[in-house]
């Protein structure tokens, strides 16, 4: 039988006794916060205050406030730049609430390591002054109004703004400039494993200072003229240099670029060429561009191994794509990762985001078709691709058009930022309305997949619109006498074959849009559309080729592209 409890006991002795271990327990936790954020701010060579149950985590050009309460839980944190107001910050107060001391203690050197200016503190202050003021234009310029289709747009702002897409320095971080943003990742294609190849991307810089060798003079207040006026570019009218206030230090701008961006030779020189800074060049490592825009370079590979990428386009497609590596091996074709840009003016910074745009569009393409993971040639995958560079801003694509044993060569071009023309040469494929709807889908998509399953679904539907279900059945009699004397609605192909072109023929109706799906244009082929280097009456008929799935393109003896035959 259960004792029953005398309630007449007093209690208060083990409320009491309670209380003190609970007291206990909260100076333990309050002193072992204190001792990891110790700790933490030594590892990272910064200073360490305590202060009534404050801790200051200090350098010379900012200080983190962290303010525990009694029971050692985090109340807040705050982040104070050199001359700032402190900012609070949830990211940091987060990460300490919830004791992940390893991301507190990465995310801490990452803020460090944008103040940690080299120098003394009078050389420090004075560059943190002209980052400030750099910042404060920047973030001016990125309001200036700029034609635009989609004004609304983020990815707009970014991709066509004149300094893209300004963030001000968030938790005393620094400023940041977002500059390109691949398209949508819906439209880019998925890899055999149903994973996006690639995923969308954006390309960001933060902005810092580096000392150099060489003073230069940097502004430490606005060099913007006061209303802003633009010039006849749209771009902002800068004051002279005489009524700019600068100080002469030995150190630069420097844009950070996240994620690195793999830069062609021709491209990369003209970096220097905007600004007055000199790159060295000692220490790049160059590569054939389409392994440094491989995920992983093809971990494990030999080095002169081609590059065979599979992935699934539009429409279930699937794609093969080969990179002879041998091809973009030549010293015009490589590439090397560059992850910062030095300046010393606010007018460098306009074209300088548009150089590194107009590569981020390059390697947008490139990567579309390359994988993470290396693959073999397939027989099963339904179209086969090869890419070989042409000039620094173009390339080709080789492959079989659809129900024919010739091949075909698409030459894309980029020649700028927001620029890019698709070329297609091939027996009977001179046609500037399929070259327009190519383009319009690679401009949109900035994917090589989306715009050759547009242009196969293309050809398909032309294929398969020269055999009209209205003609009459030929007799053997008429068959034998069109085969002698062609008629005026036929033409020979290349390999003495004649075909039959109904002018009633149907053929799928609608415009190309900039999707794979609804590019139907319907196109009309005539002997007079024939390309003039293919001579149907020539005797000299080349042998038909074996169907392979990599493909030369041709080329003359000056090395450039020329018609197939």
């Amino acid at each position: 039988m259960d004792k029953s409890r005398d309630e007449s006991i007093p209690r208060e002795p083990l409320r009491r006794t309670m209380l003190r271990l609970q007291e206990a327990f909260n100076v333990s936790s309050i002193n072992t916060m204190q001792t990891r954020l110790e700790t933490i701010a030594t590892q990272h060579g910064l200073g360490f205050h305590l202060t009534d149950g404050t801790c200051y985590l200090t350098a010379d050009l900012f200080y983190l406030e962290v303010v525990l309460l009694p029971c050692g839980t985090v109340k807040v944190v705050n982040v104070a730049p050199h001359g700032g107001a402190p900012m609070a910050s949830e990211s940091f107060l987060e990460l300490l609430r919830s004791k992940d001391f390893v991301r507190f203690s990465n995310k801490l050197g990452d803020l460090y390591s944008q103040y940690n200016i080299p120098g003394d503190n009078e050389i420090k202050v004075k560059l943190l002054e002209a980052v400030q003021a750099l910042g404060k234009d920047l973030e001016q310029m990125s309001h200036v109004l700029r034609t635009s289709d989609d004004p609304a747009s983020q990815a707009d702002l970014i991709n066509n703004g004149i300094v893209g897409s300004v963030t001000s320095g968030k938790e005393g971080g620094p400023l940041t400039v977002q500059f390109y943003v691949s398209p949508d990742s819906s439209l880019k294609t998925m890899s055999p494993e149903g994973s996006p190849c690639p995923a969308q991307e954006t390309h960001t810089a933060l902005l810092t200072v580096a000392l150099t060798d060489v003073p230069h003079r940097l502004q430490v207040a606005s060099s913007i003229t006061q209303p802003p006026q633009l010039d006849e570019q749209g771009y902002p009218l800068f004051k002279s240099v005489n009524d700019v206030s600068c100080d002469q230090m030995p150190a630069c701008f420097l844009l950070k670029l996240q994620p690195a961006v793999a830069m062609m030779p021709s491209l990369w020189s003209q970096l220097s060429q905007i600004t007055d800074v000199s790159i060295a060049d000692v220490d790049l490592q160059w590569a054939p561009l389409p392994r440094l825009l491989s995920s992983n370079h093809c971990g494990g590979t030999p080095d002169d191994q081609d590059i065979i990428s599979t992935v699934s386009a539009a429409e279930g497609g699937m794609h093969t794509y080969v990179f002879p590596i041998e091809a973009w091996e030549g010293p015009a074709h490589q590439g090397t990762l560059v992850d910062t840009v030095s300046f010393t003016h606010l007018s460098h910074v306009p074209a300088l985001l548009e150089l590194l745009r107009h590569q981020c569009h390059i390697n947008s393409v490139l990567k579309s078709a390359l994988t993470s993971k290396c693959a073999v040639a397939s027989p099963s995958c339904e179209l086969h691709f090869e890419v070989l560079p042409e000039t620094d801003t173009s390339f080709t694509v080789t492959f079989h058009p659809p129900d024919t044993d010739s091949l075909a060569v698409l030459v894309v071009d980029i020649p700028g930022s927001r620029q890019v023309t698709c070329r297609l040469y091939g027996a009977g494929l001179n046609d500037s309305t399929m070259e327009e709807c190519l383009s319009n889908v690679m401009k949109r998509s900035h994917s090589l997949p989306v715009t050759l399953q547009t242009l196969h679904t293309k050809l398909s539907a032309i294929a398969s619109s020269l055999v009209s279900p209205t003609l009459p059945v030929a007799t053997e009699t008429d068959s034998d006498h069109s085969a002698a004397s062609p008629s005026p609605g036929s033409q020979m192909d290349t390999h003495g074959a004649s075909t039959t072109f109904s002018q009633s023929a149907p053929v799928p109706e609608g415009h190309c849009a900039a999707s794979a799906s609804a590019c139907y244009a319907a196109v009309s082929v005539s002997q007079s559309e024939l390309l003039p280097e293919i001579n149907p009456d020539s005797p000299d008929v080349p042998d038909p080729l074996p169907p392979v799935d990599v493909f030369l393109p041709w080329r003359n003896s000056n090395s450039q592209l020329s018609e197939p035959i």
